[in-house]
């Protein structure tokens, strides 16, 4: 367990760098996207809720991905924003070690949701005739909890590991407090740390980018070889959103993690590239698959003009 002198400490994250001038501007800018992202995600969620027509193997899968996101987005924007009105970067310790339980949570979790979406869709299109032999109730039930209990299992180890350290540093090196840059505060043997670090990372990424690649390589060769325009266009547009959506969360990750083992790397691309992963996701998650996948369009579009014309009577 950590000491209670290490429990006591304040960190010190890094500076945002802005100017007393424009501490409102950045304080309205930030509280504004935040409430977008969670209006966006939360519409989502409960669009899926309430439309019996989505209450298919396909977007209760993506039910996940917005409460992953809203997860990576609440753990990073408030305290960002109490920052910026504060014009102080000091964190607890505790509240440091939650917050990058909760960024990586969120991150691994995306990445899983992506890749058992990725199966989904590749039953769907590659095997339509036993999709619903496959995709059963229990087995979603059965993807859904082995997701969030891989998850969750390897980020309490992960984060349990630190708890064997003191801490000899203050500073952390990046915005918000993630597992490289509590390290980089140890003063002791970090080896266990980073091996499990390096295997965590192998897991996370490689096997959602195998999966990735192997679901995605048999639906193009099914959208080749289909006789059906329509069928081919509806595939390949849904898969498209899909793939962008993994493709930017995973490159944007490896960079940041390839960035923090690098000493000459850039310290303000690899802040950057770490803002941006708990930024533009969470952001553009909703919208994009709001705007590309038709039958959750129609029913936002549904839910939003019920509620405008209640609102009007």
């Amino acid at each position: 367990m950590p000491t209670n002198a290490s429990s006591r400490k304040l960190l010190t994250l890094e500076t945002l760098g802005i100017s007393a001038a424009n501490i409102y501007p950045a304080f309205v800018f930030g509280t504004i996207i935040y409430l977008i992202i969670v209006f966006c995600n939360l519409l989502v969620l409960i669009t899926i809720a309430m439309s019996k027509t989505l209450h298919k193997p396909m977007f209760i899968l993506l039910f996940n991905l917005p409460i992953s996101d809203m997860l990576g987005a609440t753990a990073f924007f408030p305290h960002l924003i109490f920052s910026i009105v504060t014009q102080s970067r000091s964190i607890s310790h505790p509240a440091c070690i939650t917050q990058a339980f909760l960024v990586h949570v969120y991150g691994t979790g995306n990445l899983l949701i992506l890749s058992a979406m990725a199966y989904d869709r590749y039953i769907a299109i590659c095997h339509p005739l036993r999709y619903n032999t496959i995709m059963t109730p229990h087995t979603l039930i059965k993807m859904i909890f082995v997701m969030w209990f891989i998850n969750l299992s390897i980020m309490s180890v992960l984060f349990m590991l630190h708890a064997r350290f003191k801490i000899c540093r203050t500073n952390i090196v990046d915005l918000y407090c993630n597992n490289p840059s509590l390290l980089k505060l140890a003063c002791e043997d970090i080896s266990v740390n980073n091996y499990y670090g390096f295997a965590t990372i192998v897991f996370v990424l490689g096997v959602p980018l195998l999966i990735i690649m192997y679901t995605y390589a048999q639906i193009l060769r099914t959208c080749v070889m289909t006789n059906q325009p329509d069928a081919r266009r509806k595939a390949i547009q849904t898969c498209g959103s899909h793939l962008v959506v993994f493709l930017m969360l995973e490159i944007n990750t490896v960079f940041t993690l390839i960035a923090h083992r690098i000493e000459s790397a850039s310290p303000n691309s690899r802040r950057l590239l770490g803002a941006s992963v708990l930024i533009f996701p969470p952001f553009l998650d909703p919208i994009i698959y709001g705007l590309k996948i038709a039958e959750l369009k129609q029913s936002i579009t549904l839910l939003l003009r019920r509620n405008l014309c209640s609102i009007k009577l």
